[in-house]
């Protein structure tokens, strides 16, 4: 019996295909191939692995051998789930193996946000060293603060835990609440979405992106946000008007924004939002930390051998949940 394939997609760096060797299980064969060369590989594949975005319906009803599309990612936006279903093949997503690396870096943004970290790095920059122009710069802190965590999935939920000693009130919006139990163990009050735009000093956005989704943080949201108020989203570009949000900030109606992702990506060399002071911006770089990438392939490959088992994968989509019963 020939060992079952493992197909990954696309070619990372070394260092980090290395740990994917390191963590392989025995028993599975694992070749890496770029993107054009997917469609191909994955009609004498088992398995697909990593940051696939998309695939052609034509190209998965080829896969007839795969079992499980295992996705390294937390965000599945880009994927044609309609044509995984036609396909009949299930898609799961990483088991929150990045949710401890995007929680850090929501708060980072937090941080640089209140703290008006990008005008403070040009000004120095630029030779002004405590300078007169300084006086119109009015740090905040995260202490007695209230943060509004919108989305309170794994990473909400590592937010809340990491900003639970920070002396601060947590408060969240989510369309599923949580037990009384587990919101009493993170420290949080439920809030519906108005009230918590509407009173909250941060609001960090950690929901998937989906029609649903798309602009939940838009002019009217904006409207209703205190003047000290920051928005920092680790989550989907999408998921903010991004327009609005610069309209926002640059007639200083919100304090300052914190953004990891953009719509689109990568952004438009003139992008408006290159013209502000009071916004940090990163590129969609929170989840992939150093020791994120080991937890990345154990979640995968575990799941990989659960099927392989015979099993029910983790972590299937939702919208792709029919797949496995």
């Amino acid at each position: 019996m020939s060992e079952p394939r493992i197909v990954f997609a696309p070619e990372l760096a070394p260092d980090v295909l290395a740990i994917a060797h390191q963590h392989l299980p025995p028993g599975f064969r694992f070749d890496v191939v770029s993107m054009d060369d997917l469609p191909a590989a994955a009609r004498e594949a088992d398995y697909l692995m990593g940051f696939i975005r998309t695939m052609s319906s034509e190209a998965l009803a080829a896969a007839k051998g795969v079992k499980l599309i295992q996705l390294l990612s937390v965000g599945y936006d880009k994927f044609d789930l309609e044509a995984a279903r036609s396909a009949r093949i299930p898609v799961a997503i990483n088991g929150g193996a990045n949710a401890i690396a995007v929680a850090e870096h929501a708060i980072m943004l937090i941080l640089a946000a209140l703290k008006h970290l990008v005008e403070l790095d040009g000004n120095v920059r630029a030779g002004q060293w405590r300078s007169p122009s300084h006086g119109g710069i009015q740090p905040y802190e995260i202490w007695s603060s209230t943060v509004g965590i919108l989305g309170l999935g794994r990473i909400g939920q590592e937010v809340a835990k990491r900003l639970s000693t920070w002396e601060a009130k947590l408060v969240y919006f989510d369309p599923y609440r949580l037990p009384p139990e587990r919101e009493q163990a993170l420290g949080v009050t439920y809030l519906p979405f108005d009230e918590l735009v509407s009173t909250t000093d941060v609001v960090s956005v950690h929901v998937p992106w989906t029609p649903q989704t798309h602009h939940l943080i838009n002019a009217r949201a904006l409207g209703l946000m205190k003047p000290n108020a920051v928005v920092v989203n680790t989550s989907r570009g999408g998921l903010i008007d991004e327009r609005a949000l610069y309209d926002a900030l640059r007639e200083g109606r919100i304090k300052g924004a914190g953004l990891d992702v953009l719509d689109p990506e990568p952004p438009r060399p003139d992008n408006p939002l290159f013209q502000l002071k009071n916004i940090a911006l990163t590129p969609h770089l929170a989840g992939p930390t150093w020791q994120s990438w080991p937890r990345r392939f154990t979640n995968g490959f575990a799941n990989i051998c659960q099927v392989e088992r015979g099993e029910k994968p983790s972590w299937v989509v939702p919208e792709l949940a029919e797949l496995v019963g």
